[in-house]
């Protein structure tokens, strides 16, 4: 990975991880202090615990793909280390389309008149599940490298033993 593309993405990475934690604070400040114009309260409804919890998977992901890219920068990305920082982001990504699914479940009752908004909702939960398909199918190809890996180790010690 060259130093272009990892600067790039260590600065998107920044970008993200410090709106959600800006956000994050916004809003428990909003909820501490009760700056609901009409009646001075901010209750902790349902639709904002799911945005915060799922500010928290994206930050999740977002440590998990830095850790990652520290990884790819050593050359240590195809070691078993990878694979918890790749299972996280599986996770994150999981429990975003589940967040998901609930935002679409609070929002039905007010589509009655239009169901097709719940139809498109869901159907980005599914593409948001499918995203951790790839992923999955990416970790299966990365333990297939590591597996490549430590055979090649272990013929290059043979054949130093040979020589």
């Amino acid at each position: 990975m060259g130093k272009l593309t990892v600067r790039a993405l260590r600065a998107v990475l920044v970008v993200v991880l410090a709106g959600t934690v800006l956000v994050q604070a916004l809003m428990m400040w909003t909820l501490i202090s009760g700056n609901d114009p009409e009646d001075g309260s901010l209750p902790l409804t349902p639709l904002r615990v799911i945005t915060i919890l799922g500010m928290v998977s994206a930050q999740v992901a977002v440590v998990s793909v830095w850790k990652l890219v520290a990884m790819v920068r050593r050359g240590t990305v195809f070691s078993h280390a990878a694979f918890r920082y790749v299972d996280r982001v599986i996770g994150a990504i999981v429990a975003a389309a589940l967040l998901w699914f609930a935002v679409t479940a609070i929002n039905a009752p007010g589509q009655r008149d239009d169901p097709g908004v719940t139809v498109i909702m869901g159907g980005i939960g599914v593409a948001i599940l499918g995203v951790a398909l790839i992923v999955h199918v990416l970790r299966m190809l990365l333990t297939q490298a590591v597996a490549r890996d430590v055979e090649a180790a272990q013929m290059q010690a043979e054949l130093d033993e040979v020589i």
